[in-house]
């Protein structure tokens, strides 16, 4: 009877020797995770040939020094391979110490019976070596505090948990264009540089060039001190004299070529003047007006300029004319704020819907949110699994509660009458909770944490606390706007119905004591076309904590942005500038 049972491994290395793993198309080596992200672990592949490179997560010699395993990980996944060499390969002291970089050929092996690892790495040959010297190399095999990591930005991500949160990030970034795409919006850029403040608060970083022209004037007349008033007078006079002789030989009838070389003189010696004159009246500082303001039309705009607190009213230009639109990109705001939830520098993710109210807007922002907790939960559940071993073990429920649980929509009335309800059988919040207040994240959380344990919609906000764009209700007291509220971090969504008239909306902007000048363009919108629209802003970062669990809003974006708590600047997270 033949014998039916799976050959030996060692027969099976032989039978697949010679075969190759497919390399990526891009890069010279095999993706780690194309390895052990297979169903199998990899086992599959016991017996092929493989080039893979990576980091060193941890190393260590045994038998003696005669070998060394080494946790190989390149970003691609959550786990590691594990790679052994052979001292005649190579120095193994160079190899084993962590952050070292190595690519190396070798072959798949099925490891020892009992083993974590489902398949390891058997090194032929050691291509190259990044080394690292431990003594300097800041992160060392530890566990290091997320609040460390920030001082060492440029290189924290090759931890464990931030690359976690970068590939979570990039899930949440594909699962929002392929959501938008799927329900036919059309991707705009909107502009970083803006004339605009999108929320009238006046938290806005100023874009200039006044200040290094100022520094530049400085230096060149320091170098070069401007022309004084003899210097003025001079050339004045070697004007006049020129004259002179332009005159005096049309008056002795002097011969063309005579007269045409003077009046070219002439031509010079006003040319010298005027720049003479300019040069006299420069000052250095900032230039001013008459009325001692600063005079930006001296600037590199001509006007001022900002960075964009929001695309939203630039992409509202596109919503009036091709119906469904959303932009993704940095919001920049200069909130002296130290807390954990607020950056200088975001993401925000901002559709707007044309032919829309506020009903329609809050089914688009339920229906995104949903997809993007399934999308992790379907594609990014491995890195998920970590975070909620790590830092938050409810994280993967809260994904799959959101997903599958329709939202809660309760008026801000109601909202309010839920809370002072909770006021007077004794719960207790720092802000205090009356009708017209801006539910602080305390109050949101209760609601969608306490009061109902699933999502919330709130709508229909007082129009005090609101921007000017929000459409007025009927009843003139509040804007037909939204707040989606999830567990862990409240407000994850603001949107509203926009104001669609034109008379409407210009009292409006008078109201909340903002210029209409610089939102005439938006204006136009209302008097040409006008059309009902709504659309809604979803903090991207935000999505991030409330998705991981993470507790800072400084650990989920790349390279943090906020203020210094020492001097009161701009921090830059020390790296990179």
């Amino acid at each position: 009877m033949a014998d039916t049972s799976s050959p030996p491994t060692d027969q099976l290395a032989v039978t697949t020797l010679d075969e190759e793993v497919p390399k990526a198309q891009f890069s010279d080596r095999v993706p780690i995770r194309s390895i052990i992200s297979r169903p199998d672990g990899g086992s599959g592949l016991a017996g092929r040939k493989a080039r893979v490179g990576g980091w060193v997560k941890t190393g260590r010699k045994a038998d003696k020094d005669a070998f060394a395993f080494l946790e190989i990980n390149d970003g691609s996944c959550a786990g590691n391979l594990q790679v052994i060499v052979e001292a005649s390969l190579g120095e193994l002291g160079q190899l084993v110490p962590t952050g070292t970089c190595v690519v190396v050929d070798g072959h798949l092996k099925l490891p020892p019976a009992g083993t974590k690892q489902k398949i390891e790495l058997r090194a032929d040959k050691v291509l190259h070596v990044g080394p690292v010297d431990p003594a300097k190399y800041p992160l060392p095999k530890m566990r290091l505090t997320l609040e460390f990591l920030r001082d060492f930005v440029h290189l924290r991500s090759r931890t464990n948990t931030i690359s976690a949160v970068a590939r979570i990030r990039n899930a949440l970034a594909y699962a929002t264009h392929t959501f938008f795409n799927k329900e036919g919006f059309l991707y705009v850029h909107t502009p970083i540089v803006t004339t605009s403040d999108c929320e009238g608060a006046g938290e806005m970083f100023q874009v200039t060039t006044l200040l290094s022209e100022a520094e530049r004037l400085e230096k060149e007349l320091l170098q070069n001190p401007p022309p004084t008033e003899a210097d003025v007078a001079a050339a004045r006079l070697v004007v006049k004299e020129k004259g002179d002789v332009v005159s005096q030989l049309k008056a002795a009838k002097a011969t063309k070529p005579e007269i045409g070389a003077a009046v070219d003189q002439l031509k010079k010696a006003k040319e010298s003047l005027a720049k003479v004159e300019e040069r006299s009246k420069l000052k250095p500082g900032i230039p001013k007006k008459d009325d001692g303001k600063v005079d930006y039309g001296k600037d590199f705009f001509a006007r001022q300029a900002f960075l964009t607190v929001s695309g939203q009213l630039q992409v509202e230009s596109y919503v009036c004319a091709l119906s469904s639109v959303y932009t993704f990109g940095p919001t920049f705001r200069a909130e002296n704020s130290h807390t954990s939830r607020h950056l200088a520098e975001f993401w925000m993710v901002e559709p707007e819907i044309a032919f829309a109210e506020l009903k329609d807007d809050m089914n688009c922002a339920e229906a995104y949110v949903k997809f993007l907790c399934q999308w992790l939960l379907d594609n990014c559940l491995e890195d998920m699994e970590f975070m909620a071993d790590k830092f938050d073990k409810g994280c993967i429920d809260r994904l799959k509660l959101v997903a599958s649980t329709p939202f809660i929509r309760v008026s801000y009335t109601e909202a309010v009458e839920i809370l002072e309800d909770a006021v007077k059988n004794g719960k207790k919040f720092e802000n205090e909770v009356k009708w017209g207040i801006d539910l602080a994240s305390e109050h949101e959380r209760f609601l969608t944490e306490v009061k109902f344990q699933k999502p919330v919609i709130v709508y229909n906000y007082p129009k005090e606390i609101k921007a000017f764009y929000m459409r007025l209700n009927d009843d003139l007291k509040t804007v037909a706007a939204m707040d989606v509220l999830v567990p862990k971090v409240g407000e994850l969504i603001g949107g509203s119905q926009r104001e669609e008239r034109y008379d409407v909306i210009q009292s409006r902007i008078k109201e909340m004591g903002l210029p209409l000048e610089p939102y005439e363009w938006y204006l136009d919108l209302r008097r040409y076309g006008t059309v009902k629209h709504a659309g809604f802003g979803l903090g991207f970062e935000r999505m991030i904590l409330f998705a991981t669990g993470l507790e800072n809003i400084r650990d989920v974006i790349p390279f943090p942005r906020y203020p210094d708590t020492t001097s009161g600047s701009l921090r830059f997270s020390f790296w990179p500038n």
